[in-house]
């Protein structure tokens, strides 16, 4: 006859207790899984900036040294009048008074203009009197040229090529004479009032009218 196993009623307490206790802490692993997959499929998006699909605007690129380049006798310019052929010239060179004759508005100072006051003024000379709308472009063919002196090969004037730099001027000009200072080099502005030489590097940029002196190693 089987031997029946009889528990007592503090072991069936313990039982029906531990019981409850597996089955809380099975619901409570359970609630917490369902917790981090709510986490990681409806957290908020991140305060982390996104990166922009949007293209960059290209950077604003700071003006030529050129740009505000004022015209003087030996510069060649051409006048464009859109639409009036006979108010356009071609490659006019400024005299040295850095004058200039143009059809309506007879002889033109524009000496130390720069290409847009010159646009400017013959705008504002042909609107009304003779056109409607006139459309003008002022272009700088060839600058006037700059000069070089000194202790170099070549002495002279050369013309001017945007960029030009101490060094590049020298080698044009055949290069340094054996006793030339590549320290005392020195540089007249053809826009300084006062014309004093101011002490430059190889690196410094030459402009129109310039006037660059090398001078003797033992001077």
């Amino acid at each position: 006859m089987p031997t029946k196993l009889l528990l007592s009623t503090s072991e069936v307490q313990g039982g029906l207790r531990f019981r409850g206790f597996l089955s809380s802490a099975l619901l409570a692993s359970a609630l917490l899984a369902a917790h981090a997959s709510a986490s990681i499929f409806d957290a908020p998006e991140s305060n982390t900036p996104k990166a922009s699909t949007e293209p960059e605007l290209p950077g604003i690129k700071p003006a030529s040294p050129l740009s505000n380049y004022k015209l003087g006798a030996g510069d060649v310019v051409t006048i464009r009048v859109f639409g009036e052929d006979e108010l356009s010239r071609e490659r006019v060179k400024l005299t040295d008074a850095g004058t200039l004759q143009y059809p309506v508005l007879g002889e033109i100072v524009i000496k130390d203009m720069t290409t847009g006051d010159l646009q400017r003024l013959i705008t504002t000379g042909l609107k009304g009197r003779y056109l409607v709308n006139p459309r003008v472009a002022v272009l700088i063919e060839e600058y006037r040229p700059y000069y070089i002196n000194g202790m170099i090969y070549t002495a002279g004037g050369y013309p001017f090529q945007p960029g030009l730099t101490v060094l590049k001027a020298i080698a044009l000009a055949g290069g340094f004479k054996e006793r030339a200072s590549k320290e005392k080099i020195f540089v007249i502005r053809a826009d300084d009032p006062s014309q004093a030489q101011q002490k430059v590097g190889l690196n410094t940029l030459i402009y129109p009218g310039d006037i660059i002196t090398v001078q003797d190693s033992f001077f």
